[in-house]
């Protein structure tokens, strides 16, 4: 991400943040800044290298991975289950309501791309998971394959 917008949504990062009543800190500022500059997801010990890289300062584990929960739980940044990774939220800039998104996971150059799935497919699929016995508790979908650039 260019450094201009970078910082753009950072700044509205920190707005999302004040109208949630919660801070977003230096560290976790950082952290996010950093998620919006990779192309590609990280885990959270990339992150820690990432950062020490960066900023020249120690991350712990346990705080990486409290800094990173933060992120998700104010949809500023999603955790991808599939392969234990995070990336920032690509929607920190717009200002309506989105889908649920799905992830487009390139499994050649790890890219990550969001898109929204809409509400009545979720509720068909929702529906066909519960003809068949099962209890949905994750409705993040995240689809694997190769992006255009890698085809």
């Amino acid at each position: 991400m260019v450094q201009s917008s970078t910082s753009k949504t950072l700044q509205n990062a920190e707005a999302m943040c004040l109208d949630a009543g919660v801070r977003l800190t230096m560290k976790r500022k950082r952290t996010l800044a950093l998620l919006l500059e990779e192309e590609s997801p990280v885990s959270a010990y990339e992150l820690i290298d990432l950062y020490k890289a960066s900023y020249g300062e120690s991350l712990t584990a346990m705080s990486a991975y409290r800094m990173l929960n933060f992120l998700v739980e104010e949809t500023l940044a999603h955790r991808l289950n599939s392969v234990n990774k995070y990336t920032a939220c690509e929607h920190i800039n717009c200002n309506h309501a989105h889908d649920l998104p799905q992830f487009l996971i390139c499994d050649n150059c790890q890219s990550v791309s969001e898109a929204g799935i809409q509400k009545h497919t979720l509720d068909q699929l929702k529906a066909d998971v519960l003809k068949s016995g099962f209890s949905m508790d994750n409705q993040q979908l995240e689809l694997h394959g190769l992006c255009s650039n890698c085809q």
